[in-house]
């Protein structure tokens, strides 16, 4: 939605403040406005408008001299206005403005009452607080410069060369200078003693459902992301669904390098079905290379499988807003919920499986959420993922892990997400997709992307420099020539070693190939007939 600063602290030049904003415009092409208030913090915030498009600007006043920016949306503004703020004055028809009225109504204690994604900073007098959603879906950093004075930025750009320390935010806290640091979000599936119950495929249908309902919530068009494996069908096939219901033309957008490509035969067959107005993307290899300068300039990161699966979703972003849509559901989250990485089928123990799970779904934040949320944002479009819904989390996360694995259901991964949407007498999807093995992104693009980057990759890179990586690199050595070319651009525009720090790599276990391509792992040969038949015979 949008790309937010906020320094706490005065004395900051505000010309510069302004630049450090603007390096962020990407996020909110559409306003731009700045604050210094009273006490000399400065509130700033890059607008991309999706919800109240005339009277929605930031930095929002509250009742009396709170203030507040926000990047993300509030999916139960409405209720939050109609219920426990009903006494309060509203200035704008935004979901953001119930944010800054939650913290005077409630002071601290609010953020487990949003339903959404978010990041925030409420600055009253010299007093503030911000936070950050549940699972981290919107980014947010925060740092301190050598005069005191705190930062929170939507990037890392905004902020790198200002502060002599930063980090990530950590998702599902707030952060006051009384209370430090502050985890709000404290599910009980953090536990994994909690996962006993039996699958509900009523359930897992009428949530995602929902969760997908909620996310359609907008003033301006909204898309799907369908790359034809299993997740972004199931989210295009609810939201055709809801489309219909409501009189509505829903927008499809699959990318490859050609019409030949894995994912782009498959969401083909899906917008057929469903009655998509499809769009097909397509990009060239060298188109992606060209690109990568820019790319991790953009995401922030040098992880492999993040720069990796960023590339087409780069150039598929631009291509959506070029078609004047400014939202997309995406489907990121269900592999980590239902275990669907093909790495998932060696777990040794039940055990080991559910806690990976766990592990996975709150560590989404350092992989699949920054790379859904910043290469998409690179071209003002906002992605909303509903397989991270708070409800629906509640009951896929405590579904027994033995119902899960893949061996108890002949090597099908995420059997149970497939079944819950097996209904023959009226269909979500066709057969063949509904049971597609996984195929991850930046594989499904076209197998020619990742192997001819790899070689480019290594073409960059000399022996020497990979004998001298821990020189150069001591912290989180690259391991390959492709992960040092990456780490090599991401230092020019980065060199912080608090910058480097803030990357997390995304490492399959349980394989002695710990590469991240799925085609690593030896039961992607396996493909679709064992899926297929694994379907017939459970």
């Amino acid at each position: 939605m949008c790309g937010i600063l906020a320094i706490i602290g005065r004395g900051k030049d505000e010309a510069l403040v302004r630049q450090l904003s603007k390096r962020m415009s990407h996020r909110g092409p559409d306003e731009s406005d700045l604050l210094v208030t009273e006490k000399g913090h400065i509130l700033s915030h890059e607008r991309l408008s999706i919800i109240d498009l005339k009277t929605g600007k930031q930095p929002i006043q509250g009742t009396d001299n709170a203030w507040m920016v926000h990047n993300g949306e509030i999916y139960n503004h409405q209720e939050l206005r109609d219920t426990v703020l009903k006494n309060h004055t509203f200035r704008t028809h935004s979901d953001s403005e119930v944010i800054v009225h939650l913290y005077e109504e409630f002071g601290n204690e609010f953020c487990h009452l949003l339903d959404g994604m978010f990041a925030f900073v409420v600055i009253k007098g010299d007093d503030f607080i911000a936070g950050r959603d549940p699972l981290g879906v919107k980014p947010l950093y925060y740092g301190l410069d050598e005069r005191g004075r705190i930062y929170f930025a939507s990037e890392m750009k905004a902020l790198a060369d200002q502060c002599k320390t930063f980090s990530t935010f950590p998702p599902g806290h707030y952060y006051t200078s009384e209370t430090g640091f502050v985890k709000y979000y404290k599910p009980q599936w953090e536990n994994a003693a909690t996962a006993v119950e039996e699958a509900d495929f009523e359930a897992l249908r009428q949530w995602l459902t929902h969760a997908v309902d909620k996310r359609l919530m907008s003033d301006v068009p909204v898309g799907v992301l369908l790359s034809g494996g299993l997740d972004s069908s199931l989210i295009s096939s609810i939201a055709s669904r809801l489309a219909k219901q409501k009189g509505q033309e829903l927008h499809s957008f699959s990318i490859g390098l050609d019409a030949a490509a894995p994912d782009v035969v498959a969401a083909r067959k899906v917008a057929q079905f469903l009655g998509t107005n499809h769009h097909e993307i397509y990009f060239t290899v060298e188109q992606g290379i060209a690109v990568l300068d820019k790319l991790i300039w953009h995401l922030e990161t040098y992880d492999v499988t993040s720069v990796r699966a960023s590339t087409p979703m780069y150039f598929l972003s631009e291509a959506i807003t070029e078609k004047g849509i400014k939202v997309v559901l995406s489907g990121e989250g269900a592999d980590e919920v239902f275990g669907g990485y093909l790495y998932f089928r060696n777990a040794p123990t039940e055990k080991d499986f559910q806690k990976e799970l766990i592990d996975r779904v709150q560590k989404l934040f350092t992989a699949d959420l920054l790379r859904a949320d910043k290469s998409t944002m690179a071209h003002g479009l906002e992605a909303r993922v509903p397989f991270l819904d708070k409800q629906f989390l509640e009951v896929a996360m405590k579904i027994k892990p033995q119902e899960k694995q893949p061996k108890t259901h002949s090597g099908v991964e995420k059997y149970i997400l497939r079944k819950a949407f097996d209904t023959p007498q009226q269909p979500y999807l066709p057969d063949e997709v509904l049971w597609r093995q996984k195929e991850q992104f930046s594989d499904g693009v076209g197998y020619s992307w990742i192997d001819t980057l790899i070689g480019y990759c290594a073409s960059q890179v000399s022996d020497t420099d990979m004998e001298k990586a821990e020189e150069r690199f001591p912290y989180n050595t690259p391991a390959t020539k492709e992960a040092y070319y990456y780490r090599s651009v991401f230092h020019k525009h980065f060199p912080q070693r608090s910058a480097a720090q803030t990357v997390r790599k995304w490492i399959p276990k349980w394989q002695e190939n710990t590469d991240p391509s799925g085609r690593a792992n030896a039961a992607h040969v396996m493909a679709d007939t064992a899926i297929s038949q694994a379907r017939i015979e459970v």
